[in-house]
């Protein structure tokens, strides 16, 4: 029997309706600022959709909004709970990260609570990019605001963190499409109890 095919009783519950919703609006708004910031940046892509004004309107509208989901998560106890979790590192997480920068992939040598180190380092990272992001680009915006030599520094930032999160992001959604069952507690909320013992060995649902 697979993992997708466990009865219910062997199943345990990951995620709410709350956080999951919370994760796939931020996907989309991530989602929609990426591939506007492409056909603004790469000639290619701009010649090809045209109509440069409404996509900048696009990506600055989404930009701005991709704070929102989480804010508005921010109601339910499960995601408060879980930023908890993911604030939280303890000695377990070090020697987590020690065996991925060995490459060694046995479940006893990765102990992780309800999420690993790998997540809760990918989680404050993308959290402080995107603050950074809104940052920066709100300076670009306003231009009026302030002096040219802030301008030119938050285009600098701006770019070049937007293609660092391009390829963080790449990586992140190349690390769930080779687990099935981390998809697949996203989607439904509810994962294996053999896949939640294996992988997250700490975590005590």
């Amino acid at each position: 029997m697979s993992l997708r095919e466990a009865p219910p009783a062997a199943r345990v519950r990951r995620f709410s309706r709350a956080e999951r919703w919370v994760h796939r609006l931020t996907a989309l708004l991530m989602g929609i600022c990426v591939v506007t910031a492409a056909c603004l940046y790469l000639p290619e892509l701009a010649e090809l959709v045209g109509r440069r004004q409404l996509v900048v309107r696009i990506h600055e509208w989404s930009g701005l909004a991709l704070p929102v989901p989480v804010l508005a998560g921010l109601v339910s106890r499960a995601f408060r709970a879980d930023l908890r979790f993911l604030n939280r590192f303890g000695p377990h997480d070090r020697v987590w990260l020690r065996a991925a920068l060995r490459r060694d992939k046995r479940a006893s040598a990765r102990p992780a609570g309800k999420f690993n180190a790998g997540q809760k380092i990918y989680a404050a990272w993308i959290a402080g990019a995107t603050l950074v992001m809104l940052g920066t680009g709100l300076i670009m915006w306003f231009t009026h605001l302030t002096p040219v030599m802030w301008r030119t520094s938050a285009t600098f930032v701006h770019d070049w963190l937007a293609l660092t999160i391009g390829i963080v992001l790449a990586g992140h959604v190349g690390m769930a499409l080779a687990d099935p069952e981390a998809r697949h507690g996203m989607r439904t909320g509810s994962v294996s109890r053999e896949w939640a013992d294996r992988e997250h060995s700490l975590w005590r649902p």
